[in-house]
């Protein structure tokens, strides 16, 4: 979940919250894409982020909701190195799949449900695994699937500090 996240949600808020989260994926990895050209995994991973939004804008009408406009792209910064960026995308996919697991808690309506499914096994199943890898061969250290506690915020922090010193040293250049 992302700070300063609602902790619970209506099914508007709820689709909004999630194509939200998919427009920062998205953006965070055409980030990496610009900064290190079309690298593995971050070039299928953001093809199928885009495909994770087309999945989920037809809900938006369903439900009387405009969908929010992407605040995202263009926006974001790539990690400083590529094994950043793989740690990076360990802890989005992390932060991905845990806030589908909260959104699916709160809603009921199938159609939802069953999209919300489908998007947190991709990441959880497909799109970690694959972030995993990248950052293995980085020799980074990889939480399972399943990963709390220490583990997932030592590679959250990881993320963080990376990126803060990028920004850092961007912004003093």
């Amino acid at each position: 979940m992302q700070p300063g996240a609602p902790t619970t949600f209506t099914p508007d808020q709820a689709l909004s919250f999630a194509l939200d989260d998919e427009y920062r994926a998205r953006a965070s990895y055409r980030a990496v894409l610009d900064a290190f050209g079309p690298v593995t995994p971050f070039v299928e991973i953001a093809a199928a982020e885009q495909r994770h939004i087309d999945a989920l804008l037809p809900l938006f009408p369903r439900y009387g909701v405009a969908p929010p406009a992407d605040r995202w792209a263009g926006r974001v910064a790539a990690p400083p190195t590529l094994a950043a960026a793989c740690a990076a995308g360990v802890a989005g996919e992390i932060g991905n799949y845990s806030l589908y697991d909260h959104l699916l808690a709160q809603v009921g309506e199938p159609d939802v449900r069953a999209v919300f499914a489908s998007l947190r096994n991709a990441s959880a199943y497909r799109h970690l695994p694959a972030f995993q890898r990248c950052a293995g061969r980085a020799g980074l250290p990889v939480p399972g699937p399943a990963a709390t506690g220490a583990a997932s915020a030592l590679l959250l922090g990881l993320a963080a500090g990376f990126g803060a010193v990028w920004l850092l040293r961007r912004g003093s250049a």
